[in-house]
């Protein structure tokens, strides 16, 4: 089984190096999909992501491509949103024993809203026009920007999606920045938001350490070779089908 997942691992990495689409919206319901308990499966998928975007942090904070600013007003609303999100998941085990039913439900509805976003994000980003939201000053979005964080940060933490996707396509639709800073700011925050989330499934025991390993063995790699690549790749088609792979997936969970 271990060199599957490593395998499995691989052709997630690849495919998040040659896309950009987030790996948890394709790794957690495969995970669940063969047979992996749905609170273990959304626990280390939140531990292997916090690992991987640490090397992508580093990276934009060389580059200075990492809008703090943002980050702390996101941070803000989705940390705590998280915490609330993991401890009733641990209340309603504890009273009601349906977390796994609620986790796998939560799952196939926001992987259906991730494939979503991923179609707007790869035919719409580049034919946005400027609109008031995005030409107002950040300073004048505080309030909007903690929001958004509150939302898809208790998704996060619910379900271990959505760090990348979701709010992607926000800064999208309501902030005015280059590309790299976006790409930067998203991985920076989700960073936090996923070490914080994976932390408090690591105090509740809903990790499982060798499956994050064989996992890293197999992405890293995976994700170095489809980046290699993704320059000479048309990734538009693909990040289509990757969202229809996803899709499927939801409604397989529902």
């Amino acid at each position: 089984m271990d060199i599957w997942i490593t395998l499995m691992g691989l052709l997630v990495g690849f495919l998040v190096g040659l896309t950009g689409v987030g790996g948890a919206a394709l790794l957690t319901p495969v995970l669940i999909l063969i047979g992996v308990n749905p609170s273990i499966a959304v626990g280390t998928d939140l531990v292997y992501n916090s690992i991987t975007k640490l090397f992508g942090v580093s990276q934009h904070w060389r580059q200075k491509t990492v809008n703090v600013q943002m980050v702390k007003y996101l941070a803000i609303g989705s940390i705590p949103s998280a915490v609330v999100a993991i401890g009733s998941l641990h209340y309603f085990e504890s009273y009601y024993h349906n977390q796994e039913q609620i986790i796998r439900h939560s799952l196939g509805y926001i992987l259906v809203f991730v494939s979503l976003a991923i179609i707007i994000k790869t035919f719409v980003e580049k034919k946005l026009r400027p609109n008031r939201w995005q030409l107002k000053p950040l300073k004048e979005k505080k309030m909007l920007t903690i929001l958004i964080g509150c939302i898809f940060g208790f998704i996060v933490g619910l379900t271990s999606l959505g760090s990348g996707s979701l709010f992607a396509v926000a800064m999208i639709y309501l902030y005015q920045m280059k590309t790299s800073e976006m790409v930067g700011t998203d991985i920076a925050h989700a960073f936090l938001l996923v070490s914080v989330a994976g932390l408090l499934h690591i105090g509740y025991g809903n990790v499982n350490y060798m499956l994050v390993g064989n996992l890293l063995m197999g992405s890293i790699p995976g994700v170095l070779i489809g980046s290699s690549i993704s320059a000479k790749v048309p990734t538009r088609p693909l990040r289509t089908v990757v969202a229809v792979l996803i899709f499927v997936s939801g409604l397989k969970l529902l």
